[in-house]
C-alpha cells in the first residue's frame, strides 16, 4: 500500500486543479482543429514524371554497382591469390601485399561512399530530380488544406504513424486533382 506524506498530498491537491484545466482548456481548442493526412509516396507514385525519374535513378544506381562489383572482384583475386602464393612471400612482401589489398579495399569503400553516402551523388541527383515535383505537390497540399480549411496536414508516407484516421480526411484525391492528374 502506498502512503502518502501530508505534504505530498497537499502538493497534489494543489497541482490537480491546475492539470485538469490544462487538459479541459486542450481538448476544447482541439475540437476546432481540422487535421488532415495524405501519403506522398501514393500521390508521387501517380506523377507521370516520377517513373521516369526513378529509372533514371536506377539506371545510375546499377551503372554504380557494377563498378563495386569490378573492384570487389578485384579484392577476391587479390585475397586469392595471396592466400595461394603466401609461404612464398618473405615478410615484405607479404606485407606490401596485405597493403595492396587494404588500399583496393579503402578504393571500394570511398567509391560506395562517394555514390551512395549521405551527401553522394546519388542523394544529390535524386534531391535535384525529385525537388520541382516535390515543391509542386507541397503547393497542391498547401492549396488543398486552405480550400478545405485544414489546420494541419501530416503526411503518412514519413516518420509520423498514425494509428487511425477516418477515411473522409484522407486527401490524396484532393491533392492529386490539384496536380492535374485524375485518379480512375
Amino acid at each position: 500500500m502506498v502512503h502518502l506524506s501530508k505534504k505530498m498530498l497537499m502538493q497534489f491537491r494543489f497541482i490537480y486543479p491546475v492539470i485538469l484545466a490544462v487538459l479541459l482548456s486542450t481538448s476544447v481548442v482541439g475540437q476546432d482543429q481540422k487535421i488532415g493526412f495524405y501519403e506522398s509516396d501514393f500521390v508521387l507514385s501517380k506523377i507521370p514524371e516520377y517513373a521516369g525519374i526513378e529509372q533514371r535513378l536506377q539506371v545510375l544506381s546499377d551503372s554504380w554497382q557494377q563498378q563495386i562489383q569490378v573492384i570487389e572482384e578485384e579484392i577476391q583475386a587479390l585475397e586469392k591469390d595471396f592466400e595461394a602464393k603466401e609461404i612464398l612471400y618473405t615478410e615484405e612482401l607479404k606485407a606490401e601485399k596485405r597493403k595492396e589489398i587494404s588500399l583496393k579495399k579503402q578504393e571500394k569503400e570511398n567509391y560506395i561512399a562517394q555514390k551512395f553516402g549521405p551527401n553522394g551523388e546519388y542523394f544529390s541527383k535524386q534531391r535535384e530530380l525529385l525537388e520541382p515535383i516535390q515543391r509542386q505537390v507541397s503547393a497542391a497540399v498547401r492549396t488543398v488544406a486552405q480550400r478545405q480549411g485544414f489546420d494541419y496536414v501530416f503526411d503518412r508516407s514519413g516518420d509520423i504513424y498514425m494509428i487511425y484516421a477516418r477515411g473522409e480526411w484522407n486527401l490524396n484525391e484532393a491533392i492529386l486533382l490539384e496536380l492535374g492528374i485524375e485518379i480512375e
